[in-house]
């Protein structure tokens, strides 16, 4: 699949999952996880995503969810763009053991990926890991309250 969401229907609900490229825990600090935290409540707040289910692990998310008024995917990807340059402008400022190493892979990823001038940090497709579903959307049928998301769980 390409790194575009495909969205048959625009008031469906989706499961979707997307992973950081090579699998990279990066989601074991505190601060990477509000950064994703904090933007995925920007999109509810302003730009109309309704979360009825998420969980965010050390390499990839998962969410259920839908667009009220805005295309689903221009939300998806206004929401990997913007986590993608927090949260590599907090790995390259602040301090993190594992930065050079990290950077390196994303780098890798970036210069690998035409779409990319520098790095990439969300992985667009599934080769690395096969046992995985990345960047797979999948229509779910079903009632559930949307709520905003805590990382204090």
């Amino acid at each position: 699949m390409d790194g575009k969401y495909r969205i048959s229907n625009p008031e469906g609900v989706y499961f979707i999952t997307f992973a950081v490229v090579d699998w990279i825990d990066v989601f074991t600090r505190n601060r990477y996880r509000e950064i994703f935290v904090d933007s995925l409540n920007y999109c509810i707040d302003k730009k109309g995503l309704v979360v009825y289910a998420w969980v965010l692990m050390s390499n990839h998310v998962h969410l259920v969810c839908k667009a009220e008024e805005r295309n689903l995917s221009d939300i998806i990807r206004d929401l990997k763009r913007h986590t993608s340059k927090s949260i590599l402008r907090s790995i390259e400022e602040e301090p993190e053991s594992r930065r050079d190493w990290m950077l390196c892979q994303f780098d890798k990823a970036g210069t690998n990926n035409s779409n990319n001038k520098f790095f990439q940090f969300w992985q667009q497709d599934n080769l690395e890991n096969p046992t995985k579903q990345s960047n797979r959307i999948y229509t779910k049928v079903g009632n559930g309250i949307p709520s905003k998301v805590s990382s204090k769980s």
